[in-house]
């Protein structure tokens, strides 16, 4: 792959070396971090779409839950979902139970206000959300520790992950006219399915090319982890993890793939952009001296405070960005019914996550979900985040904890993916 993508003037090589010498390396430090290492998700919710064709049974599906004693106390105890140490203050608690009785979720600072709380509820209740939330009050959530659960290939597969994905592609994704999805064997044929066809954007706008990238990206991401993290063998109970070039080149060749492989990887490229993108927008969020990443370990946080701030420079410093003012800028009317339709068609996405039979691939199918609707709610919130006040409650724009978390781990599986590519070119070159 080389070149500039499509739909921005962005190039391949320019993402490559600035994933690989500035945000992958610190990107993978601070996801090993306490803060952004525990995740809270609900396994159990039922697929709200079609009846529950039975989950994995295959080991390699299984995650395991983080027990209570090994969470952070800044995370769990108190008021477990703020993040900042004003919020866990126990004088405080009473405050936080009131939130928590309206539904507010994660504010980054009490203000020994109840009014306030009270605001930040209305707020959060009527706000706009890219992606279907779990309720972390749930007694089926769980905090799960994301190092001890990898992504990687668990030998999910078959007609149950294939409806998933045609149910994203067919009912819920803007596509090119003339791509036929998902390249399935397993589906009846219509018209050639997987043959060679010709490509067209013909009838798409831009928000529409946009969002058919977003998910394709999302998805040749996920197949790369699956192909860098491959089960190789299981001697004597020990399994060899690695990458494997036969799958990868199953996925991605574009003979195999009748040419769809390498637009995949390009979406992959164009969905880095969207989130680094969207890294850069949220910075002003975080400058502030009021928001702490809080464990409870005040040497801890600070560091890892420093970290994202260190890794948001880097990211106002690429000079390609996409600009994201070019979408919905048409009429006031027909924009903001396209944008709702957008919405609505994301939303539906991340509710179909809940129809993964496998719990790792629907563990790491919600964050990364979750990840990417944050960064659209980041992108479409410019100006609420430009005008937050330094040194009070977050009125116009607040993200939740687990936003967080889900939108620096989605980031750093696409950075791990995109440094996942180079190691597979080196792989290529030494079986040619």
């Amino acid at each position: 792959l080389t070149g500039v993508l499509d739909d921005c003037l962005c190039d391949i090589e320019s993402i490559d070396d600035f994933n690989t010498f500035k945000i992958f390396p610190k990107i993978q430090k601070l996801q090993e971090r306490d803060y952004f290492r525990y995740y809270k998700v609900n396994l159990k919710r039922p697929c709200p779409f079609w009846a529950d064709d039975g989950h994995c049974s295959i080991k390699d599906c299984h995650v395991e839950p983080c027990p209570e004693s090994k969470i952070p106390v800044g995370i769990k105890a108190g008021s477990a979902n703020k993040y900042s140490k004003a919020a866990n203050n126990s004088k405080e608690l009473e405050d936080c139970e009131q939130a928590n009785k309206l539904g507010a979720v994660n504010s980054t600072l009490s203000n020994q206000s109840k009014e306030a709380f009270i605001d930040w509820a209305r707020y959060d209740d009527s706000q706009d959300h890219f992606c279907e939330l779990d309720d972390e009050r749930s007694p089926d959530a769980q905090y799960v520790d994301l190092l001890l659960n990898p992504e990687r290939y668990t030998g999910y597969k078959g007609p149950s992950a294939w409806r998933v994905w045609n149910s994203i592609y067919e009912e819920n994704c803007f596509k090119p006219r003339s791509v036929y999805r998902p390249l399935n064997p397993l589906a009846p044929s219509r018209g050639g399915l997987g043959s060679v066809c010709l490509f067209s954007w013909t009838g798409l706008c831009l928000e529409k090319r946009v969002f058919y990238k977003l998910i394709s990206g999302l998805h040749a991401s996920i197949n790369l982890h699956l192909c860098a993290n491959y089960l190789l063998e299981e001697t004597w109970g020990k399994p060899r993890w690695g990458p494997n070039v036969k799958e990868f080149t199953h996925r991605f060749d574009p003979i195999e793939t009748k040419g769809e492989g390498p637009r995949r990887l390009k979406n992959l490229y164009f969905l880095y952009l969207i989130e680094l993108r969207a890294l850069s927008k949220v910075a002003p969020y975080f400058e502030r001296s009021v928001v702490d990443l809080y464990t409870g370990n005040g040497h801890e946080d600070a560091e890892s405070k420093a970290l994202l701030l260190d890794i948001f420079k880097d990211t106002k410093s690429f000079h390609m960005h996409f600009d994201e003012k070019s979408m919905f800028a048409g009429d006031k009317k027909g924009a903001k019914s396209l944008k709702e339709e957008f919405r609505l068609h994301f939303k539906n996405i991340s509710r179909i996550m809940d129809c993964v039979g496998c719990d790792k691939c629907r563990l790491w199918g919600k964050l990364q979900t979750q990840g990417l609707g944050t960064a659209l709610k980041i992108l479409f919130s410019e100006k609420e985040i430009q005008s937050l006040p330094e040194n009070s409650p977050s009125k116009g724009f607040q993200l939740t904890r687990q936003e967080i978390v889900a939108l620096v781990n989605a980031f750093g599986r696409l950075s791990t993916s995109i440094r996942e590519l180079q190691n597979f070119k080196v792989l290529l070159q030494r079986t040619r």
